[in-house]
């Protein structure tokens, strides 16, 4: 699994999952920006770094290590050595380095006992963060990466329900969903999109991959008429045809209504066909 690309796209699109998988508030995410930074002349590469809007507030510094490796930390220490003598900034910093597990931290600490000690480096083990259910969503959402295949088909139910009654915005529920879904994709690489939507009921994910497969069935439809309005009548009909699994998916006829741009009728309608 691109589990690098994964944590990028979450931190992101969700940088409050960085702040609440550290144990502070999310709201802090407001005031900070992620990115991943290229040290200028070098080969070094951070994976990723929460860069503040003042320099009252600390820089976080994010390594993600999903494999053995006996220089992590001379890497580590060695990247961000390098990002403030290049950027000279007055924050004080702060990093930490995520794992699967305790088995994968296999590298000396010695030369950098104290950073960890005073707490200036700390270590996140995934498998410690407790039972799925009782996290913070998108902290949830960060240990499916790491769940086995038994266990990745249960939690992955579980968030996509509490995805679509947690999270109160339209455009967030898809970014996550589409998240899911991605990690979804990795962890059943021999399956594909249509067993992978049976297994986990991804009609719930409609307004992501599968909505846009409708759409488009639809779009092809009305483009082979070869005529203007045959399209536009495509078009229709790939969102009325996404209609019914988004409502399975736990959105209202209002919010499907704005989300697809047709009227509450219409939706309503097209309920009542796919019944």
């Amino acid at each position: 699994m691109k589990t690098d690309s994964i944590f990028y796209r979450l931190f992101q699109e969700f940088p409050s999952i960085f702040f609440e998988l550290i144990g502070n508030s999310p709201e802090v995410a407001a005031d900070y920006q992620f990115s991943s930074v290229e040290i200028k002349q070098t080969a070094f590469r951070i994976d990723g770094v929460f860069i503040p809007e003042t320099s009252q507030q600390p820089i976080y510094f994010v390594e993600i290590q999903f494999q053995e490796d006996s220089g992590i930390y001379s890497r580590l220490f060695t990247e961000i050595n390098l990002y403030l003598r290049q950027n000279q900034p007055e924050n004080n910093w702060l990093a930490f380095v995520i794992y699967p597990n305790r088995n994968i931290d296999t590298a000396s600490k010695t030369h950098y006992s104290e950073s960890f000690v005073s707490g200036r480096v700390t270590i996140i083990y995934l498998d410690d963060l407790g039972e799925s259910r009782s996290l913070p969503i998108g902290v949830a959402t960060i240990k499916l990466i790491i769940e086995n295949e038994n266990r990745a088909i249960e939690q992955a139910r579980n968030l996509i329900t509490r995805t679509n009654q947690e999270v109160g915005s339209l455009p967030q529920q898809q970014q996550l969903l589409q998240i899911i879904e991605t990690i979804l994709v990795y962890k059943f690489p021999r399956m594909d999109i249509e067993e992978i939507q049976q297994m986990f009921g991804l009609s719930e994910l409609k307004q992501t991959r599968v909505y846009q497969q409708a759409f488009a069935e639809g779009r092809q439809e009305g483009e082979q008429k070869g005529e203007q309005k045959g399209r536009q009548e495509g078009e229709l009909r790939g969102k009325l045809l996404a209609v019914p699994a988004m409502l399975a998916a736990g959105l209202t006829v209002e919010q499907i209504a704005q989300a697809l741009d047709l009227s509450v009728d219409d939706v309503i309608k097209a309920a009542q066909l796919g019944n």
